[in-house]
């Protein structure tokens, strides 16, 4: 394996989507978050422990934003129509670097259902043609990952959670970032967040019907597993306690 297969900008062959190398990223993924589950208590009782890998987080995210710009200007592809973090999970990355660093509610708020949805459906699709185990790959699914385990960290670790103003909060707040990314996009001839057409790989988006109208019904999927994302994990866990612990007062 020679450093041109490893950086190179020309691939021989593109990404397949759930190719084993792609169910072995999402298995490591999912192995992350497992991980970082069966560590909530002593994250929590531990804050060297919880500051480490606070501390872990925030170097990946920087290194893994750092990487893919540096192996832009490597290859002297570096464009605004190309390469600003402007894509969901470009704005979502940096967001969770100051999160960790500032351990912000209010964009925990907005991060637990933009930037763990909009991570999961980037790794369960990818807009990737870079095989393993080309960096660009390994970037590709270690930024992706770590935008995951940022907003669980901040749930497990320092106990945040989502509320239904949370939610609103994030749909209001994706619609204005939509709002000004358009402008931008306008302006640069660019398609970040694809506003303009819809991504060259396959994606979720091919099911939602032709442009703008897949636009609109991408808002209404997002709120929908927003709304899965916390009734499933928080409310149902809520109230299957609170009948439990009914039924324990009244024996």
């Amino acid at each position: 394996m020679d450093l041109i297969t490893l950086f190179g900008r020309k691939h021989e062959t593109d990404f397949i989507m759930f190719s084993l190398p792609h169910f072995i990223a999402l298995g490591v993924t999912a192995i992350l978050c497992l991980l970082l589950f069966s560590a909530r208590f002593a994250l929590r009782t531990r804050p060297s422990l919880r500051n480490s890998v606070r501390w872990l987080l925030i170097i990946v995210l920087l290194a893994s934003d750092g990487g893919l710009h540096a192996w832009y200007l490597s290859h002297g592809i570096w464009t605004a129509r190309h390469s600003l973090p402007l894509e969901l999970c470009g704005i979502t990355l940096l967001l969770s670097i100051i999160m960790l660093l500032t351990r912000s509610r209010l964009l925990y708020d907005f991060l637990y259902f933009a930037g763990i949805g909009g991570a999961v459906i980037a790794l369960l699709t990818p807009n990737l043609v870079y095989p393993f185990p080309h960096f660009r790959f390994i970037l590709f699914f270690t930024a992706h990952a770590a935008i995951v385990l940022s907003s669980l960290f901040m749930t497990w670790a320092y106990g945040y959670r989502p509320t239904w103003r949370s939610l609103l909060f994030t749909m209001l707040g994706l619609n204005l970032v939509a709002a000004v990314v358009f402008g931008l996009d306008k302006l640069l001839g660019a398609n970040y967040m694809f506003l303009a057409h819809k991504p060259g790989t396959f994606s979720v988006l091919d099911y939602f019907g032709p442009y703008p109208y897949y636009l609109l019904v991408e808002e209404a999927f997002a709120f929908l597993i927003f709304l899965m994302m916390f009734l499933i994990f928080f409310k149902l866990p809520e109230t299957l306690r609170s009948r439990g612990n009914s039924r324990k007062r009244s024996l």
